[in-house]
């Protein structure tokens, strides 16, 4: 079976896939665990606002505005 990424097996046919979101959807099974990728996003976050000043988070961000649209 596939990983989800928290390490969790996923059923990889469409009909085991659609019988597990009727449980979820049913309350039968639990799915409310943000994903590894949310939850480091976040602790990423907190750790930027807290080691930059806003000046310099304003800064960085100019600079990948103008990188980005030019």
């Amino acid at each position: 079976m596939p990983k989800g990424p928290n390490g969790q097996t996923r059923p990889a046919g469409t009909v085991e896939c659609a019988v597990m979101v009727a449980r979820i959807a049913t309350g039968e099974i639990e799915d409310n665990e943000k994903s590894g990728r949310v939850r480091s996003g976040h602790a990423g976050a907190i750790a930027r606002t807290t080691s930059l000043s806003p000046g310099r988070r304003s800064a960085i961000a100019k600079k990948a505005a103008k990188v980005r649209w030019g």
